[in-house]
């Protein structure tokens, strides 16, 4: 019989919900959560649902469950069945409206400056009736107002568990600091060490934020200490202009500083960020499907990010 008539025949939106969850979520413990089942129920539809599919859809381990190759695709199909099914019963109880689609994105500065221009142009060559309202803001209020419904998506970084209480974490990326200097600095005459590079005046994030305590562990790790001349701020644009024209040292997330680094604005110096970065991902509230849209503009983040 074929492979295909067999799937098609005994697929079930179970399958597809828990899919989605463990996918959304990154670990079978808060997917089952999220669905209030079981885990051994849940791991037993997903080890149905990768029966009928002939291949794994995740790679599991100790640190939760990655999507396989073949999973990122049916990833795909499966957000569109399941949001094409939410428009069908909303259908039932809702006129249909003439309004356009608003929808409303959360994002770090450092994500902002260094995805969102592609994203957004790509995801309006798709959804051009669309108009996406965007915030840049600082993390743990950017998972504040994802709680309070105050956005649809947002980009962040993973926080403690009581902050990520009731919120959909997808990872997309590890983000590690940089320190980065103007082409033509006098630091990129020596060769150069972090104690070199802190004798020279310092702009860097204020006190609470993560690239501050990344910033901190690097020092610490290596005994040395931050200037007394330095500049604390989460301006991405007054920290750029200060590295750009003057000698300022810059300590900044790599996603900030992508297109400074590739048209050769701003120049890294070669000194290791701590440990394997912060965890930058997708962000939605916990059973709060999005819209056609919103999944769309999901999708486009995902698509970015992976290239």
């Amino acid at each position: 019989m074929n492979k295909n008539y067999i799937f098609n025949q005994r697929i079930r939106l179970r399958h597809l919900h828990t899919f989605v969850a463990v996918a959304q979520q990154g670990t079978l413990g808060r997917a089952a959560e999220t669905l209030s089942l079981s885990q051994p129920a849940l791991s037993k539809t997903l080890n149905e649902l990768e029966e009928l599919a002939g291949t794994r859809l995740f790679q599991r381990g100790r640190l939760g469950a990655k999507l396989t190759t073949m999973g990122e695709q049916f990833l795909t199909h499966a957000v569109k069945v399941l949001d094409a099914l939410n428009h069908a019963g909303q259908s039932f109880s809702h006129p249909i409206s003439d309004l356009p689609v608003v929808l409303r994105l959360g994002a770090l500065t450092t994500a902002a400056m260094g995805m969102l221009p592609q994203i957004l142009d790509r995801f309006h060559h798709q959804q051009p009736q669309a108009t996406v309202q965007v915030a840049t803001l600082h993390n743990n209020v950017l998972l504040a107002g994802l709680k309070a419904g105050e956005f649809d998506i947002g980009i962040g970084r993973m926080a403690s568990a009581e902050m990520m209480n009731g919120l959909s974490y997808e990872l997309l990326f590890l983000e590690s600091l940089r320190l980065v200097v103007r082409p033509d600095h006098t630091l990129l005459r020596d060769n150069v060490t972090l104690s070199k590079a802190l004798q020279w005046p310092v702009v860097i994030s204020p006190e609470g934020t993560a690239p501050r305590r990344i910033a901190q562990a690097m020092m610490d790790e290596q005994g040395c200490a931050l200037p007394s001349y330095c500049v604390e701020t989460s301006s991405t644009s007054l920290a750029r202009q200060l590295a750009q024209r003057y000698d300022y040292v810059w300590f900044v997330p790599s996603g900030a500083i992508k297109e400074d680094l590739r048209h050769n604005a701003l120049v890294a110096l070669p000194i290791a960020s701590h440990g394997p970065g912060e965890p930058v991902g997708i962000i939605t509230r916990s059973g709060y499907p999005l819209c056609l849209s919103g999944e769309i503009l999901r999708a486009t983040i995902r698509k970015c990010h992976s290239g």
